[in-house]
Protein backbone atom coordinates (compact mmCIF):
# COMPACT_ATOMS: atom_id res chain seq x y z
CA UNK A 1 0.00 0.00 0.00
CA UNK A 2 0.90 3.82 -0.83
CA UNK A 3 2.42 6.08 1.69
CA UNK A 4 -0.22 8.42 3.05
CA UNK A 5 1.44 11.61 1.43
CA UNK A 6 2.00 9.97 -1.74
CA UNK A 7 -1.98 8.83 -1.84
CA UNK A 8 -3.10 12.38 -1.12
CA UNK A 9 -0.69 13.32 -3.99
CA UNK A 10 -1.84 10.81 -5.96
CA UNK A 11 -5.66 12.10 -4.98
CA UNK A 12 -4.43 15.62 -5.88
CA UNK A 13 -3.17 14.86 -9.29
CA UNK A 14 -6.63 12.87 -10.08
CA UNK A 15 -8.80 16.24 -9.03
CA UNK A 16 -6.27 18.27 -11.32
CA UNK A 17 -7.13 15.98 -14.63
CA UNK A 18 -10.71 16.60 -13.72
CA UNK A 19 -10.83 20.01 -13.57
CA UNK A 20 -8.50 20.60 -16.71
CA UNK A 21 -10.85 18.29 -18.36
CA UNK A 22 -13.17 21.32 -19.49
CA UNK A 23 -10.62 23.32 -20.70
CA UNK A 24 -9.32 20.37 -22.48
CA UNK A 25 -12.48 19.21 -23.98
CA UNK A 26 -13.12 21.60 -26.57
CA UNK A 27 -9.74 21.14 -28.52
CA UNK A 28 -10.21 18.21 -31.52
CA UNK A 29 -9.73 14.56 -30.39
CA UNK A 30 -10.72 12.91 -27.40
CA UNK A 31 -8.57 14.43 -25.16
CA UNK A 32 -11.34 15.41 -22.77
CA UNK A 33 -12.51 12.30 -22.19
CA UNK A 34 -8.95 10.73 -21.78
CA UNK A 35 -7.87 13.57 -19.01
CA UNK A 36 -11.40 13.17 -17.33
CA UNK A 37 -11.06 9.00 -17.21
CA UNK A 38 -7.31 9.61 -16.23
CA UNK A 39 -8.58 11.91 -13.18
CA UNK A 40 -11.92 9.56 -12.01
CA UNK A 41 -9.55 6.72 -11.82
CA UNK A 42 -6.42 8.22 -10.00
CA UNK A 43 -9.37 9.59 -7.28
CA UNK A 44 -11.12 6.18 -7.32
CA UNK A 45 -8.08 4.47 -6.42
CA UNK A 46 -6.77 7.46 -3.41
CA UNK A 47 -10.23 8.19 -1.99
CA UNK A 48 -12.28 6.44 0.38
CA UNK A 49 -15.16 8.74 -0.42
CA UNK A 50 -15.40 8.05 -3.70
CA UNK A 51 -14.95 4.28 -3.45
CA UNK A 52 -18.04 4.19 -1.22
CA UNK A 53 -20.06 6.22 -4.22
CA UNK A 54 -18.51 4.06 -6.70
CA UNK A 55 -20.17 0.91 -4.78
CA UNK A 56 -23.52 2.31 -4.50
CA UNK A 57 -23.30 3.56 -8.16
CA UNK A 58 -22.65 -0.23 -8.93
CA UNK A 59 -25.48 -1.25 -7.00
CA UNK A 60 -27.90 1.03 -8.86
CA UNK A 61 -25.97 0.54 -12.09
CA UNK A 62 -24.80 -2.75 -12.48
CA UNK A 63 -23.96 -2.84 -16.31
CA UNK A 64 -22.47 0.53 -15.96
CA UNK A 65 -20.75 -0.63 -13.19
CA UNK A 66 -18.74 -3.82 -15.03
CA UNK A 67 -18.07 -1.35 -17.58
CA UNK A 68 -16.33 0.60 -15.35
CA UNK A 69 -14.67 -2.88 -13.39
CA UNK A 70 -13.32 -3.33 -17.06
CA UNK A 71 -11.89 -0.18 -17.70
CA UNK A 72 -10.01 0.22 -14.59
CA UNK A 73 -8.77 -3.33 -14.29
CA UNK A 74 -10.09 -3.87 -11.15
CA UNK A 75 -8.80 -7.32 -9.33
CA UNK A 76 -12.16 -7.56 -7.80
CA UNK A 77 -14.12 -7.98 -11.09
CA UNK A 78 -11.52 -10.09 -11.86
CA UNK A 79 -12.56 -12.47 -9.31
CA UNK A 80 -16.14 -11.82 -9.73
CA UNK A 81 -15.99 -12.37 -13.11
CA UNK A 82 -14.19 -16.16 -12.30
CA UNK A 83 -16.33 -16.97 -9.80
CA UNK A 84 -19.36 -16.35 -12.44
CA UNK A 85 -17.44 -18.54 -15.05
CA UNK A 86 -17.00 -21.63 -12.42
CA UNK A 87 -20.91 -21.28 -11.39
CA UNK A 88 -21.80 -21.19 -14.88
CA UNK A 89 -19.66 -24.00 -15.93
CA UNK A 90 -21.17 -25.90 -12.80
CA UNK A 91 -24.31 -25.99 -13.84
CA UNK A 92 -24.47 -26.93 -17.43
Amino acid sequence: MASEPMRWTMLAIGWLFIAVTPLVGPIPGPGGVITFAIGAGLVLKNSRWAKRRYVRFKQRHPKWGSWSDWSLRRESAKRREAIARETSSESD
